[in-house]
């Protein structure tokens, strides 16, 4: 199977994270024009190392895409440059975890919500109306094995990513038969260096990882994933 992003508009938010990196090198060795959002020099520069030859193609916005009219000059600024959005991947989201519901605090749980639903709803709404008019795009949503797996100590994460999931279900219901798609994915425990510095004694090995995660989300935006709009792609490692 033959994927390719060639002259395609790629927009990875968050994507100089843990995910976001490994999605932003995966989407750039297909060819594609990929946009990431930021929020620290460091991560970038991470990232533009890793790309090498390719980081020319890379183009950095600082914003915080939680908040509203930061989500909507992002897509502005990119149609105003390409013309076009092609893709979109949101990998912004965050853990909090360790407490139950009842010694959760509320700033605790609005974060949850910010980070892991309202990033998708600003920039899916800002987003989506331009795939809508060229008649075509994909986007898909980074959730968690959490959004159906609602274990003790992680209320607020678990409710902010089943929302999270049941958001863009709608949404794909909103779009089917435009030529836009819409689908989820649903990671558990990504192996990254900070998880593995918050769970030492886990077992590394059957996590998933971020570059294993990439090629499931490269192959539900590509065209060859065209029959695809909906879905809940779990991405479970070896457990």
């Amino acid at each position: 199977m033959q994927i390719s992003f060639k002259d395609k508009v790629v927009l990875v938010a968050g994507g100089t994270g843990g995910l976001g990196h490994a999605v932003s090198l995966a989407f750039l060795s297909e060819g594609a024009k990929v946009i990431v959002t930021y929020r620290n020099e460091k991560g970038l520069a991470s990232l533009k190392s890793a790309a090498g030859a390719q980081a020319s193609a890379i183009d950095a916005v600082e914003t915080d895409v939680t908040e509203e009219a930061g989500g909507t000059r992002l897509i502005e600024g990119i149609l105003a440059k390409h013309g076009r959005l092609d893709v979109l991947v949101n990998t912004v989201g965050g853990y909090a975890g360790g407490v139950n519901l009842c010694e959760t605090d509320a700033k605790t749980f609005d974060r949850m919500l910010d980070l892991n639903l309202r990033s998708g709803f600003v920039l899916a709404r800002a987003a989506v109306p331009a795939m809508l008019k060229q008649g075509s795009g994909a986007v898909v949503n980074v959730a968690a094995k959490a959004a159906v797996d609602h274990g003790a100590g992680a209320s607020a994460y678990a409710a902010s990513k089943a929302a999270a999931v049941a958001m863009m279900d709608s949404l794909a219901a909103d779009v089917k038969g435009t030529g836009v798609r819409v689908n989820s994915v649903l990671p558990s425990i990504i192996d990254t260096p900070v998880n593995r510095q918050a769970m030492p004694d886990a077992n590394f090995a059957v996590w998933p990882k971020p570059e294993e995660i990439a090629r499931v989300i490269l192959f539900l935006a590509s065209d060859a994933a065209q029959v695809i709009n909906g879905a809940q792609i779990p991405v479970y490692g070896k457990s």
